[in-house]
């Protein structure tokens, strides 16, 4: 059977999990793991993505990310493919070093954000690295330690998952750490890793629940949500891909978009392409650069050396042109 594409968007917010091939370690030593941090930390500050929780055992990773403007399959190949080459050149092998597909969970974040919180920042007491809760609160390769204010992480968003456990910062801290405490003792939880159907409905007791009923539930093995959460990213997934199909249908490629760019604007696509600090012609390579991206999804680092740009620029003129394209209700072709 043919794998899913991975779904995705703006805001999405996904627990990845990623494993050395044959269960095999992809940390040696804390050289390694800060080395994938330093990665980490480079990369998602650049795109600007979000991360709430992270663990790294010797033989897998966890995150728990919100897609920003660059999708989470961008973040993922940049950061993956550059640590493989580091880690064999080091380490003097050849060949793979993660499995070939990462798992990429599209989660509801109101039902389960604490709990991923805590099940990915517990990953290293359930592995044994460390031997109790006192002990996770220093570990320095997880994101917990921040979170309990041990360590400072300017590119982990703290603040935000203590949002979730109150409004002062010394009490939302001293419950989120109890909150952790807490789930020391659930173990593995499948309903939050496994597969679709059971983890859709929220996991064993929710589906023993159901037994006997005449009740339809939606389940999808790349979500983590409740039924409805699952029917409406399913829709709005194949809304996007239909959209792109018709755009490469008729024929959509980056000088097409330049010359409705110039149509929408009331310029010549000349001026499109015109590398000029005037406004209208900046507001045009910013509507530009913004419909490459999201619509073609051209990369940005395609879109930069087209553009003759740097790709910090471009994800700068990726933002100014959603602005534009929503004030002005500009639309790349009509719904």
């Amino acid at each position: 059977m043919p794998r899913k594409a991975r779904i995705d968007a703006p805001g999405a917010l996904h627990h990845i999990i990623v494993r050395g091939i044959e269960k095999r370690k992809i940390f040696e030593d804390d050289k390694d793991r800060n080395h994938f941090i330093k990665r980490l930390d480079d990369i998602l500050t650049e795109a600007e993505t979000p991360i709430y929780a992270w663990a790294l055992i010797p033989n897998h990773v966890h995150l728990l990310l919100k897609t920003g403007l660059t999708p989470i399959a961008t973040i993922m190949r940049r950061l993956l493919t550059g640590y493989a080459v580091y880690f064999n050149r080091r380490h003097r092998r050849y060949g793979h070093l993660f499995q070939n597909r990462y798992k990429s969970i599209l989660c509801q974040e109101e039902l389960y954000f604490r709990e991923l919180v805590r099940y990915i920042h517990l990953n290293p007491l359930r592995a044994k690295l460390v031997k109790d809760i006192g002990a996770l609160d220093k570990y320095p390769y997880s994101g917990h330690s921040a979170v309990v204010g041990k360590v400072k992480r300017d590119w982990q968003q703290v603040d935000y998952v203590l949002e979730f456990f109150g409004k002062r910062k010394f009490d939302a801290r001293k419950a989120y750490r109890q909150f952790v405490k807490k789930g020391v003792l659930q173990g593995r939880r499948p309903e939050l890793t496994g597969g679709g159907l059971l983890r859709s409905i929220g996991g064993w007791s929710a589906l023993s629940a159901l037994r006997g009923e005449a009740v339809r539930v939606k389940g999808d093995e790349r979500i983590l949500g409740d039924s409805d959460f699952v029917e409406a990213v399913l829709k709005e997934a194949d809304e996007q891909l239909e959209r792109r199909y018709r755009l490469q249908a008729e024929g959509f490629d980056l000088d097409r978009v330049a010359r409705r760019v110039a149509a929408v604007m009331n310029i010549s696509v000349e001026l499109v392409w015109e590398r000029s600090r005037r406004p209208q012609v900046v507001n045009a390579r910013d509507l530009l650069c913004y419909w490459g991206c999201e619509e073609l999804v051209i990369s940005k680092t395609d879109l930069a050396r087209r553009l003759n740009l740097t790709q910090p620029a471009v994800s700068i003129a990726v933002r100014r042109g959603e602005k534009i394209a929503r004030e002005n209700q500009y639309q790349l072709i009509d719904d």
